[in-house]
């Protein structure tokens, strides 16, 4: 089970390795924006949109490896409160109630707009943009799937845990 857990780490890491970059190339881009725009006076749609690109990329696609750091902000107030299994079984709960079907119809329901997109090579946002708005909504189901992936991780490491704890009989 933890070697399972492990290649689908494997995945979102490989994935935030990558991601990571972008946080810098949309502050070189964004510099670049602003120095043309203040300093020579002109300024191009094609950079705000790949700023805006650049942006939803890393937001979106960093999702499952921030699942995986434990990033994501915590609203439960009693998961303090209990050990590791009852963390566990928090954990548990919180993927397979409000984690996965959320990600399953927010896939669903994105689908025929991503699809469409697709279908039709929709095109830039703006006049003089970046033509490939389908990229840009191919980001939905991509965010979905990272983060089904990083849940099923750690479903996986949590139910290892309730059973290597379990108390004996």
């Amino acid at each position: 089970m933890l070697e399972l857990a492990d290649k689908l780490d494997r995945i979102n890491r490989a994935v935030g390795a990558v991601v990571r970059w972008l946080a810098l190339a949309m502050v070189l881009v964004q510099f670049g924006t602003v120095v043309l725009r203040y300093v020579y006076g002109v300024s191009f749609i094609f950079m705000n949109e790949t700023v805006l690109y650049l942006h939803a990329a890393l937001f979106m696609l960093a999702g499952g490896y921030t699942l995986l750091v434990d990033g994501h902000v915590r609203v439960d107030i009693f998961y303090g409160l209990f050990g590791p299994r009852g963390r566990a079984r928090i954990d548990i709960f919180g993927a397979l109630c409000f984690l996965m079907p959320s990600m399953f119809m927010i896939a669903w329901f994105s689908w025929p707009s991503v699809r469409n997109s697709w279908s039709i090579m929709e095109g830039a946002i703006s006049v003089g943009g970046i033509p490939a708005s389908f990229l840009l909504k191919s980001l939905i189901p991509a965010f979905c799937a990272l983060l089904i992936i990083q849940g099923l991780a750690c479903i996986l490491r949590d139910l290892a845990r309730l059973r290597e704890e379990a108390p004996a009989a």
